[in-house]
């Protein structure tokens, strides 16, 4: 099974990472693709460049095994619609099973998705969830791809709604602009090699407009 766990990565940090472990570990995956969005598309664009973004998640995961970094979202025009991108896995990796992993805020907002609905044609989708967490009342399409045993994801190729307890880091991209910001060191947050790269290309420098959002992602 090969897992894809995508997001803008602005910038990359052990929230991200240490779920990303997690999931490999427990689903056994033969690979985790880890994908930077290029234009998000149900929020404003990210104000560090791609590019720079991509090496900042390049470098995080360089010794980690089974980890590895995709990056058509980047090279493809228009907003990153998840739909498109499982849709050319698929096509390239046959039916081999996938797990799309998404956080509990991005489930909560998922029908408002591009063509959410396809999603479960291409891949299974699983939930990472904090302890504790309570689902909302699932629409009768959801509960009919709900999945109790994981052994059904070898099975098929896609189409399960799975959700999977993870270590909640209460870490935050923002929060990190922010600090970098501020002119404060965000030390501890995320990989030192990701905090050289801030420093040697001066991102995040400009003061973060408070929008009210802080999806840390």
């Amino acid at each position: 099974m090969i897992g894809i766990y995508g997001g803008t990565f602005n910038p990359v940090h052990y929230g991200h990472l240490r779920t990303a472990l997690e999931v490999k570990e427990l689903f056994e995956l033969e690979q985790l693709r880890l994908i930077p969005c290029r234009l998000p598309p149900h929020r404003d664009e990210p104000e560090v460049a791609a590019h720079l973004r991509l090496q900042m998640l390049e470098a995080a995961i360089l010794d980690t095994y089974g980890f590895s970094v995709d990056k058509r979202e980047l090279d493809r025009a228009g907003p990153s619609y998840m739909v498109d991108t499982l849709h050319a896995l698929r096509n390239e990796l046959g039916n081999t099973p996938l797990l799309l992993f998404i956080g509990a805020d991005a489930f909560a907002g998922l029908e408002r998705w591009h063509q959410w609905q396809r999603l479960f044609d291409y891949a299974h989708i699983v939930v990472m969830t904090r302890p504790g967490y309570a689902a909302e009342t699932l629409s009768i399409f959801l509960q009919q791809r709900l999945c109790s045993d994981n052994t059904q994801l070898r099975r098929q190729a896609a189409g399960c709604l799975v959700f999977q307890e993870v270590t909640a880091l209460a870490i935050s991209a923002t929060a990190i602009r922010e600090l970098v910001a501020a002119g404060r060191s965000p030390q501890f947050l995320l990989p030192d090699r990701v905090i050289d790269l801030i420093r040697r290309h001066h991102l995040y420098q400009v003061p973060i407009q408070n929008t009210g959002h802080n999806t840390g992602n």
